[in-house]
């Protein structure tokens, strides 16, 4: 996909890729109940990952969380949207979408790695990797999220959170200020029953919210960070990426997220990979100026 193509790329058809993920993504939390402002600097790993759009500009598509100073994680189908790079940009420490303060920073994306498994029917293995064309700089705004090392029990007392930029409701208004939203972990069995999802929840799924659908994530959260405190370490560790679920806000049809234990091998094998080839790259940098010296010495 060439930069020319972008002059084709309008704001039409941007709305008619967003209708075609809307019914199944969920992108934002059900207000009504369970959600509200977060505060600013609350959640400092949350990223907006924006696709341009002719005649619009940069436009908020999906959430994502920074891992370290180079690699942010998504939601596979968010990328449905392009799959070329140079469509997409990464904003940090924002707290309003349309209001970038001094400590916000934006990346242009130099790479994106989807899950070769990802199956977009069914959204098993729903992940993505963007690396950044830069490394960005922390602050007390811009901060890395642990990943969990191992399983983990989570008990029904371990606080967990869901943040976004999503829509209010189903099919409401679009949201500008970061949401916050705690949510209970849903057992697997629960969510499974013929009235809920009926088998859909794979072992590399979990659900989250409220029976009741009084919290929720919906259109415009997809890809970003479920995460919980754990007290022994006294950290926050990303447990799951907002993945999908039938409408907003339901009752007995709660979020479903990327268990992301699941993909601790995956995501070793690609930062490694990342990171020798960082490294190679800075020993050929290195031997080139090397050689220049030496030569300029003769």
């Amino acid at each position: 996909m060439s930069r020319n193509f972008a002059a084709a790329f309008s704001f039409w058809a941007l709305l008619v890729l967003f209708r075609e993920v809307a019914p199944k993504a969920l992108s934002s939390l059900n207000l009504t109940d369970g959600g509200h402002d977060a505060m600013l600097g609350a959640w400092p790993w949350q990223i907006s990952l924006q696709v341009y759009a002719i005649g619009v500009g940069y436009v908020h598509v999906c959430g994502g969380s920074l891992i370290n100073t180079i690699i942010v994680l998504t939601a596979a189908h968010c990328i449905k949207i392009s799959e070329n790079p140079e469509f997409w940009r990464a904003v940090f420490g924002l707290h309003n979408l349309y209001h970038h303060q001094y400590y916000t920073k934006e990346s242009q994306i130099k790479a994106i790695i989807i899950h070769s498994h990802f199956k977009k029917e069914t959204y098993e293995n729903d992940i993505a990797l963007f690396t950044l064309q830069n490394p960005i700089t922390f602050n007390d705004y811009i901060q890395p999220i642990c990943l969990l090392p191992s399983p983990l029990f989570l008990g029904n007392d371990t606080p967990c959170y869901i943040t976004g930029w999503g829509n209010a409701h189903e099919e409401g208004e679009k949201i500008y200020i970061l949401q916050e939203a705690q949510v209970d972990i849903i057992p697997q069995n629960i969510c499974n029953r013929y009235d809920w999802y009926g088998g859909a929840v794979t072992m590399n799924m979990f659900c989250a919210g409220s029976e009741g659908g009084a919290v929720d994530s919906c259109q415009g959260d997809s890809g970003g960070p479920l995460m919980c405190y754990i007290r022994d370490a006294t950290h926050y560790y990303l447990v799951g990426i907002t993945s999908f679920g039938r409408g907003c806000g339901r009752p007995n049809n709660p979020g479903i997220y990327v268990r992301l234990v699941n993909y601790r091998n995956w995501l070793k094998t690609l930062l490694q990979s990342r990171t020798t080839t960082m490294n190679i790259h800075n020993v050929l940098i290195l031997l080139i100026i090397r050689w220049i010296a030496i030569h300029m010495s003769l």
